[in-house]
């Protein structure tokens, strides 16, 4: 029976290297967020594995607990990035006031100062 929880351990470990694959190569932001929740998805099913193995069933708490926190997060990942905000869709920062003026000003004097230094 020992053999069925290793080799059920090992499987999940191996989606968990997998899901991480996708989060750092995913082309969206919808693939990083499928394989965040992919991941905590199995960390749950390895700590309910490991409650069974060591017969320490009061991490099975631990392990709901954790699949709801996954749940939650995801659910407010995505609507962050439904709404738009804090550079979850890849888009330029909302303007402050006074601050497009100041900021086009210093890349100007860069852009000056290079093609100076060019010429």
């Amino acid at each position: 029976m020992t053999e069925y929880y290793l080799v059920a351990a090992l499987a999940i470990l191996i989606a968990m290297a997998l899901g991480v694959c996708r989060a750092l190569l995913g082309p969206s932001v919808f693939d990083r967020i499928l394989a965040v929740n992919l991941f905590g998805t199995k960390a749950v099913l390895l700590v309910a594995i490991f409650a069974f193995f060591t017969g320490r069933h009061d991490l099975l708490d631990i392990s709901l607990l954790y699949s709801l926190l996954n749940f939650v997060g995801v659910i407010a990942a995505l609507r962050l990035v439904e709404r738009g905000k804090f550079f979850a869709n890849n888009s330029e920062p909302e303007k402050i006031d006074g601050e497009d003026d100041e900021k086009s000003n210093i890349e100007n004097a860069l852009i000056k100062q290079k093609g100076d230094q060019d010429a």
